[in-house]
């Protein structure tokens, strides 16, 4: 029934449209060397839907489209043959809603925000994003996308507005103990530092539980005044 629903909703709303009429941009118009494979627009997700239909470029709100960009240059300084890739950006908040829907009654419930308000990615301001080798390999980061256990974990305390709890050093410090305490391996914590720490250069920081989600250090409330929701 999901599956349905949402082929149906795919093929009645251009998503690309939209997103342009929100005034958002994509991303590989800015830099086209930064990849892009939104896991959404395929099954390979923990819903095991695709939520997307036909949309398979990443949209994003201007200003923050602009911080990945200054991710990708950080990246390409140190490492000329890596590059990000993208694997969710900008969502509709009717996808959203589905995706709510299909968590409702399981533990996955407290990684999705609700369908009411929505959260960062249903404003454009939020990125799931990994590094890839030349041969676009993604780095080992210890678990994969969706990995809803604590080997996805970055921060032991809870995120907020308060930028001295969210720097690279709090991050690495949190790495430091999760491979003493055998979460994940000092290969793992290198490859998620790298990833930390070109887009916390530019001024973009990991949602303590996901290693590949990334957002301004800016509280939920003040992004739902700043930045309009996508009512699609």
């Amino acid at each position: 029934m999901l599956s349905s629903v949402l082929a149906l909703h795919a093929q009645s709303v251009d998503f690309d449209a939209k997103m342009r009429e929100y005034g958002l941009v994509n991303i590989k118009e800015l830099d086209p060397t930064i990849l892009v494979k939104l896991k959404y627009s395929t099954t390979d997700n923990f819903v095991g839907k695709d939520m997307y239909g036909s949309l398979s470029a990443a949209y994003f709100e201007p200003s923050f489209a602009r911080k990945i960009v200054a991710a990708q240059r950080a990246l390409r300084k140190l490492h000329p043959t890596y590059s990000l890739l993208i694997y969710d950006a900008a969502r509709p908040i009717s996808v959203q809603r589905e995706m709510r829907k299909a968590v409702e009654g399981t533990p996955y419930v407290v990684y999705v925000a609700s369908g009411e308000r929505g959260g960062r990615h249903n404003y454009g301001v939020a990125v799931d994003v990994t590094i890839v080798t030349e041969d676009g390999t993604p780095l080992n980061m210890g678990c994969d996308f969706d990995d809803f256990t604590q080997r996805a974990h970055v921060k032991g305390t809870p995120d907020n507005s308060d930028a001295s709890t969210r720097t690279v050093d709090v991050y690495s410090k949190y790495a430091e103990q999760q491979v003493l305490d055998g979460v994940i391996n000092l290969f793992h914590a290198r490859n998620r530092m790298l990833l930390i720490k070109v887009m916390s250069e530019a001024g973009l920081v990991p949602y303590r539980r996901e290693w590949w989600h990334f957002e301004e250090i800016m509280s939920i409330g003040e992004t739902r005044r700043t930045y309009k929701l996508l009512d699609f």
